[in-house]
């Protein structure tokens, strides 16, 4: 597929067969330790997937059918059934759950993408799809990298997961760096150039991610998934890989603060 909505999609796939080649080995000692998100463990990770897999598909499933998006109600309740289950039953539940999504958006044809609108409870105007299937791929990515930093401190983002990620988030998703950004939270305004990558990190009164040819007052040294697990608040000391350093006018600290990640 050629068309953004399209070349999404295949990534969600990717990450979810990805995803999907580890977590049915996981052990029940595993499914219970700590995730890459802090307060998390691999288990609620997998149930936030899994629950978040469910309203997506029944937000996009209304768009398709042309009926009203389930409401509040509606989400608690699936929210509520997933917290209730074990950590296995969570597991198993997420694999099933998000090929179902996948299998929905899948099944949309090509000449309907840039037809098909979605519309959410927090958002002013529907979605274009592209963008609707960014916003899950914005939680897939994220959260399965907290899976695998769990069982592996090491773990990065998929190259292809990162440049689309940035492509959304400096287009369609840029909203998105306003509820992630916290531009109080640094001494001054920056500009920060993402290392080899054209993309620049523009914290103002407002945070963008742009490839725009805006000066820099500071330089991030490492690669863009690294920077964008920045932008999630998940390049904690702990997570930060050897080399990644930021000079300029703000330090790798005050950026951490400023994305304090969720």
């Amino acid at each position: 597929m050629t068309t953004l909505a399209g070349r999404t999609i295949a990534v969600l796939r990717s990450e979810h067969d990805n995803l999907a080649s580890i977590v049915p080995g996981l052990s029940a000692e595993q499914l219970t330790g700590a995730s890459g998100a802090s307060d998390w463990t691999v288990a609620d990770v997998l149930s936030h997937l899994g629950s978040g897999a469910e309203l997506t598909r029944a937000g996009l499933r209304a768009a398709l059918d042309g009926t009203d998006a389930p409401g509040m109600e509606f989400n608690q309740g699936v929210w509520d059934r997933w917290n209730a289950l074990s950590p296995q039953d969570q597991a198993s539940a997420w694999l099933g759950s998000d090929a179902a999504l996948l299998a929905d958006l899948e099944a949309v044809p090509e000449e309907r993408h840039d037809d098909v609108k979605v519309a959410l409870s927090f958002l002013p105007e529907p979605l274009p799809l592209a963008s609707f299937a960014a916003m899950r791929l914005s939680e897939v990515v994220q959260h399965s990298w907290d899976v695998r930093a769990g069982l592996d401190p090491a773990a990065t983002l998929p190259e292809a997961s990162a440049l689309l990620l940035a492509e959304h988030l400096s287009n369609g998703l840029s909203f998105m760096l306003g509820f992630m950004g916290k531009p109080a939270a640094v001494r001054e305004h920056a500009v920060i150039g993402i290392g080899e990558t054209s993309y620049r990190i523009v914290l103002t009164d407002q945070v963008r991610l742009t490839t725009e040819d805006v000066p820099t007052t500071a330089t991030f040294t490492g690669e863009l998934e690294a920077a964008l697990r920045l932008v999630y608040g998940r390049l904690t000391p702990e997570y930060t890989p050897a080399g990644v350093e930021v000079k300029g006018n703000i330090s790798l600290d005050e950026l951490r603060a400023a994305f304090p990640g969720f």
